[in-house]
């Protein structure tokens, strides 16, 4: 059988392997799986989760090209510093997770020993130094970046702050040896977030170092495109569907994460009272809201005496669920823990109104993401594209137009990535963006 593109998404434990055929219109050819071998060499669990998908296709597979995402060896580690920790660090972090990445450490200000020694002994892939406003402060970005490379020349840097220090932090580099990249300014002015250009960068630079890692050496000899970030790709999915139906919000519970996207600016009645700037496209990484590898945590989070109201065996539940859940109390269970999970998620990714009192009178103020505007709730990941109340788990996120919570509001659609392919047609978005438009929309049954 002929495929025109694999998109292979190789995770800490799984490989997944989807095809996608262009003649006559875009289409799902389906799906294989294997466990991931990195340890080793990922491309032993490419090729079997390929075989895999041709033991349920019923027959042998040609393909054109082969694109990859990426959540193996540690994902995307990043070390982050900035000035203020309001402007160029918030700036900075957005720009970090809306590529994929995951954050190891944050510093604001100028480093001390201490946070030179941290990043001294971190698993990272990169630095991100940022700091300052375009012609404002320049000191503390060069001077972190010199305490930096003195103690890790083996990871690239990413300058991204005041423009005026680009050609000394270039010098700087090539005297020390240091590979870095120079981008434009992640927060140039005042209450301007500048995170897209960054965000282009750190996928390129992940791209271009993944295969250094242990296990990741010979991917390249496999994959014959692009290579991202698997949740990075999910943003780059977000971002293709909200140019198709508007503002939009998606939920990935997985069994060690929740991830949420959100596309939107927001109103214009909440906007006029914003107390800092939020980025359109945001990510946020709930690392203690897993449905398997964290259910303990949610269950802690809750009360075990909570959840025993509902379930009176949950210690036995807590040792038994494996990452499958299997009969129906299992899956009721799962069920629950993921609508905790996705009420917690929201509540964190989204902003709120606050109240304060002044010399004139109540004033009220809105900080955080407005996730008001929302029209569409999308749910992918495999808790939200199999448990069978899915659609329910998500709508329980809904907050009524009186709260004060920033959340979607009643009226907002639910949708759900049936293919679960939302990772792999973010990268394939990057060359296909018809394609992955319309495989999109078949997927979520628009």
């Amino acid at each position: 059988m002929k495929i025109d593109v694999l998109v292979g998404e190789i995770g800490s434990t799984t490989t997944v392997v989807n095809g996608f055929s262009f003649i006559g219109g875009a289409d799902f050819a389906g799906q294989g799986q294997a466990p991931t071998t990195v340890s080793s060499d990922v491309n032993e669990g490419l090729k079997n989760a390929i075989k895999d998908l041709e033991s349920k296709i019923g027959e042998k597979i040609e393909y054109d090209e082969l694109l990859a995402t990426s959540s193996a060896a540690g994902g995307l580690k990043m070390s982050v510093h900035g000035l203020v920790h309001e402007m160029t660090v918030k700036a900075s972090k957005e720009a970090c997770l809306g590529a994929g990445g995951i954050i190891k450490n944050i510093t604001s200000g100028k480093l001390r020993r201490l946070d030179v020694e941290k990043v001294k002994n971190l698993d990272i892939n990169i630095i991100l130094i940022a700091g300052g406003v375009d012609y404002g402060e320049r000191d503390t970005a060069i001077e972190n970046f010199e305490k930096l490379i003195k103690v890790r020349k083996d990871v690239p840097y990413i300058y991204a702050g005041n423009v005026q220090n680009q050609e000394e932090i270039k010098l700087i580099a090539k005297e020390e040896g240091v590979e870095v990249y120079i981008v434009e300014n992640v927060y140039p002015e005042i209450d301007v977030l500048n995170v897209e250009p960054t965000r282009k960068v750190i996928q390129d630079v992940f791209e271009e170092h993944i295969i250094k890692s242990k296990g990741m050496e010979k991917l390249k000899e496999m994959v014959t495109g692009k290579i991202m970030p698997t949740p990075g790709a999910v943003m780059e999915s977000t971002k293709l569907l909200s140019e198709y139906i508007g503002d939009l919000i998606v939920y990935d519970v997985g069994g060690a994460t929740t991830d949420l996207h959100s596309v939107t600016k927001g109103s214009d009645e909440i906007s006029e009272i914003q107390s800092t700037p939020e980025p359109v496209a945001k990510r946020t990484v709930e690392g203690d809201l897993g449905v398997y590898v964290n259910m303990e945590n949610i269950v802690m989070g809750i009360g075990i005496e909570e959840v025993e109201k509902q379930f009176k065996n949950v210690k036995e539940l807590l040792k038994n669920v494996g990452a499958i859940p299997e009969g129906d109390e299992e899956i009721r269970f799962i069920e629950y823990l993921t609508e905790v999970a996705i009420k917690k998620a929201c509540n964190r990714h989204g902003g709120s109104l606050v109240e304060y009192f002044t010399s004139t009178g109540k004033k009220l103020v809105a900080k955080g993401k407005d996730l008001t505007a929302v029209k569409y709730i999308v749910g992918t990941g495999g808790a939200l594209t199999r448990l069978p109340n899915r659609v329910s788990i998500m709508e329980s996120t809904v907050e009524n137009k009186n709260s004060m919570k920033l959340l979607p509001r009643e009226g907002v659609k639910i949708l759900v990535d049936n293919d679960y392919i939302m990772a792999s047609l973010g990268v394939l978005s990057k060359k296909y963006r018809k394609e992955a438009l319309e495989l999109m929309i078949k997927s979520l049954k628009i």
